[in-house]
């Protein structure tokens, strides 16, 4: 039986439209860096390194490695982490070409730096892309959170960041970092804007 994201850990994928604490243990990714606006830079080619490399591992049974502890599973949805250059911080209004982003792929507990390793052979072989040398394997750890379910356009982001606000000042919680990540259940390539869905998330603690 297939392993589904989204209705074995719908807790951390699939929140309601209003503001939600959740602890979010620590993850296996593939990551890629990237800075400047996502609509005038690589970043749609920065995508397509990520999906190369967890297909990569998805398909390894089909291409005669099996690693340990392997199971069918759907790929997790592409994710970001949002920051700003210095210059960023201090504009009164968003600067998209100020933004600073690392941008991944969730993978199964079953992959270790030995399979992410033969992932990487696979799709350099299969797909060779310069940036798949900035691409690289990790682990992080979000901790408490608060999070929301964002449906819209991007550009509409800071309405869902405000009701997430008043529920940390009315539960005496306190963002750790002005860094958030967002988790992408929508193709933005092939969604109506009106229609994308987008977890939110902030880090947060209670002291």
């Amino acid at each position: 039986m297939k392993y589904e994201w989204r209705k074995a850990e719908k807790e951390l994928y699939l929140p309601k439209t209003k503001p939600t604490p959740v602890e979010v243990p620590r993850q296996k990714f593939f990551m890629i860096k990237g800075q400047g606006n996502p609509n005038e830079t690589d970043f749609a080619e920065r995508i397509g390194v990520l999906y190369s490399l967890a297909y990569a591992v998805r398909m390894m049974p089909k291409n005669g490695f099996a690693p340990e502890g392997y199971f069918e599973y759907t790929v997790y949805p592409l994710e970001g982490i949002w920051d700003l250059t210095e210059v960023g911080r201090k504009s009164s209004s968003l600067m998209k070409d100020q933004l600073v982003y690392t941008i991944m792929i969730r993978q199964p507990d079953f992959v270790n730096q030995e399979v992410a390793e033969r992932a990487f052979a696979i799709a350099g072989k299969k797909k060779p892309h310069p940036l798949l040398k900035e691409s690289y394997f990790g682990e992080m750890e979000d901790g408490l959170c608060v999070q929301m379910l964002h449906i819209g356009s991007y550009d509409d982001e800071p309405k869902t960041f405000a009701a997430m606000e008043a529920f940390m000042a009315e539960n005496k919680l306190k963002r750790r970092t002005l860094v958030h990540r967002e988790i992408y259940l929508s193709d933005f390539r092939k969604t109506p804007t009106e229609k994308l869905k987008t977890v939110l998330r902030v880090f947060v603690s209670d002291s």
